[in-house]
């Protein structure tokens, strides 16, 4: 059995209480409002008025707008104001939800049609609009409440303009990092009674780095080596920043033969600015494999990506 799609309708037409807010339109002699509308276009257009740092017109088709598939039926649009636009911030364009009202007197309450989509207005288009709000024959018939009081009617608008992009984050990973690996040589490290040896400031990925050891381990249980990277504290992040590191951690085997890695990709934080290992290398491994002639151990760091974020400027 075969199927078929339906086009989805990216108009939604609901009943409202509430009026317009952006602006109303009352006709007091429709008809006559229609007849003048043939000397301009078959269309009216309001006076100015404001909305969202901007000046619009709201402009009705009584009988349809033909040029756009409105025949026939009332046709609703707003035209931007091209001195808005001039004086606004480049790139010189809107972005607006438009939700056109017709009043029902029988209803006592406005029907509402809306387009779901942004509409954009630039100066190459300015108008944009719905061309079939409502059928003429319904809108004209007194039975049906639009027309009410002899012959009055209203339209209105509600133009709610987005506001331009202010808050924005770019995150990039730089992986061409210049001189990415940092050697350091602890002396006498099997000698040592302080339980945490801290390297010098080295600079890598636009960041500046030190590395922490423990000899005792981090829970000073004497069991294992604790190693630990961290951002230096005046490097570290601020609040709600992040910043991204991979790359890998080796104590280097005297004889150049079995090197401890281990691989790290961690995320720094303002509240957690370094990451490593509590139990990266038994305390007896360490002892049997790792030391040189001089009792001296020897490690190494190198950083394959740091990320960097670009912001917004905070107001």
């Amino acid at each position: 059995m075969g199927s078929s799609s339906v086009p989805v309708s990216k108009n939604v037409e609901k009943w409202r209480e509430h009026p317009p807010s952006s602006y109303s339109l009352k006709i007091h002699n429709f008809s006559l409002l229609e007849n003048s509308t043939s000397s301009s276009d078959d269309k009216y257009q309001s006076r100015v008025f404001s909305s969202g740092g901007y000046n619009w017109r709201l402009i009705v088709y009584p009988k349809g707008n033909e040029k756009d598939n409105g025949s026939g039926f009332i046709s609703l649009y707003v035209e931007i104001d091209n001195e808005s636009l001039m004086i606004s911030t480049p790139p010189n364009e809107a972005f607006a939800e438009l939700r056109f009202f017709v009043f029902n007197k029988k209803q006592n309450k406005y029907f509402t049609i809306q387009d779901l989509e942004v509409k954009r207005f630039n100066a190459l288009k300015t108008v944009w609009g719905l061309q079939q709000v409502l059928p003429c024959d319904t809108f004209i018939n007194p039975e049906n409440g639009y027309i009410f009081d002899g012959d009055q009617c209203e339209f209105g608008v509600d133009v709610i303009v987005a506001p331009p992009l202010t808050k924005w984050e770019i995150p990039s990973f730089n992986e061409k990092l210049i001189n990415p690996k940092f050697s350091w040589t602890v002396k006498n490290f099997s000698f040592s009674k302080e339980d945490e040896h801290s390297s010098n400031l080295f600079s890598m990925g636009g960041r500046n780095w030190v590395l922490k050891l423990y000899p005792k381990g981090y829970k000073n249980d004497g069991k294992w080596l604790s190693v630990f990277l961290h951002l230096a504290d005046f490097d570290k992040p601020k609040a709600d920043e992040k910043i991204f590191i991979q790359g890998n951690f080796r104590v280097l085997d005297p004889l150049g033969s079995i090197h401890k890695d281990g691989q790290f990709y961690d995320w720094h934080v303002e509240a957690n600015a370094g990451w490593g290992w509590n139990q990266f290398l038994s305390s007896d491994e360490l002892r049997k494999l790792y030391l040189d002639k001089e009792e001296n151990l020897n490690v190494e760091v190198k950083i394959e990506v740091v990320s960097e974020t670009k912001y917004s400027p905070i107001t």
